[in-house]
């Protein structure tokens, strides 16, 4: 025994071994699903054992509202948000609420997917595209296809009031030529619905209540390979997509720390994590998960984060004098 402590303290004293007391706090706010959550955070510990990471899980809407009401309280607790998408990090981006950050990772991806001032960065593409039931006798390949009269009253999508995904796909398609605020009015017209968010679309359409969905592109993948009777389409005109992007609070009191968080989200070995949990990865040149086409035969459709931050307000209101405020 006293050669096992002789040992212990001579490994903290070489610096080999840290105590808890040496140990970095990290604290991550994210809208990821807990248990992919808790494998980003058990690949980083792993890769960086002298880093402990507590996580916080929720819708990113409650996240945000809660990391608001830490600022009003003066007392932000997280250091460092994984959540849906660039428009909200935008908006603290603006607010001031966030540290920017030059990760070297970033010459592995492309401009658009990230914050040129380095105040967030995309972690990967969750793009939302069309769900359909294998019974269905139409089989879209367009979204046009959803406002065909073989799809009356067959189709059904989460709203944005409810779901961020949501409101990044109705302000990408609204920014489309031939498509616009004017499809979702044609959708609307032919009997579409609009309401809840992804699971409760896909529950929809595997349960053959509906026939076609708006969904994102995981859920149905996923769905498939457990034996759903579920295809999933990437539209012709392209897909909106999210990325989850990763940044550092301004008021973090671990910066080094989560600057280490957002190198590993961006390095392939987190990359690789993301791709083993059934997600596009951000990052230029990795493979992309079974179930997936090739990368570069899925067509994003451009989205501007400033520009979306400003029309949020009018393009919800848009939407639901179309479909009501569910």
């Amino acid at each position: 025994m006293k050669t096992l402590l002789s040992a212990f303290t001579a490994l903290i004293a070489a610096g080999l071994l840290a105590t808890s007391a040496d140990a970095a706090n990290l604290v991550l706010y994210t809208s990821q699903p807990n248990e992919d959550a808790q494998a980003t955070v058990d690949g980083f510990m792993a890769a960086n054992p002298d880093i402990k990471v507590d996580w916080v899980r929720d819708g990113t809407p409650k996240i945000i509202a809660k990391l608001q009401a830490e600022i009003a309280a003066g007392n932000p607790v997280a250091d460092v948000l994984l959540i849906a998408d660039t428009v909200t990090l935008e908006r603290l981006k603006q607010e001031g609420r966030l540290l920017a950050y030059k990760s070297p990772e970033a010459a592995n991806y492309d401009a658009a997917l990230y914050d040129a001032d380095g105040y967030y960065y995309s972690t990967k593409l969750i793009t939302t595209g069309i769900v359909y039931n294998t019974a269905a006798s139409l089989k879209p390949t367009s979204w046009q296809d959803l406002a065909k009269p073989e799809a009356k009253g067959l189709v059904t999508m989460p709203s944005p009031l409810t779901s961020g995904a949501a409101l990044i796909h109705a302000q990408t398609l609204a920014g489309v030529d031939g498509l616009g605020w004017d499809y979702y009015r044609h959708l609307s017209e032919n009997g579409a619905t609009a309401a809840g968010g992804n699971g409760a679309v896909l529950k929809s359409v595997a349960s053959g209540e509906k026939a076609y969905g708006m969904v994102v592109d995981y859920m149905p993948i996923r769905e498939k390979a457990k034996g759903a009777p579920v295809e999933f389409v990437f539209p012709a005109e392209g897909v909106s997509a999210v990325t989850e992007p990763v940044g550092i609070l301004a008021s973090s009191k671990n910066a080094e720390a989560a600057e280490k968080f957002v190198d590993y989200v961006l390095s392939e070995q987190g990359q690789e994590g993301f791709v083993k949990l059934g997600y596009i990865p951000a990052r230029n040149g990795m493979k992309l998960p079974e179930g997936f086409p090739s990368r570069d035969s899925i067509k994003v459709l451009p989205i501007n984060a400033a520009a979306a931050l400003k029309n949020t307000d009018e393009d919800l209101k848009t939407f639901s004098g179309i479909y009501g405020s569910n």
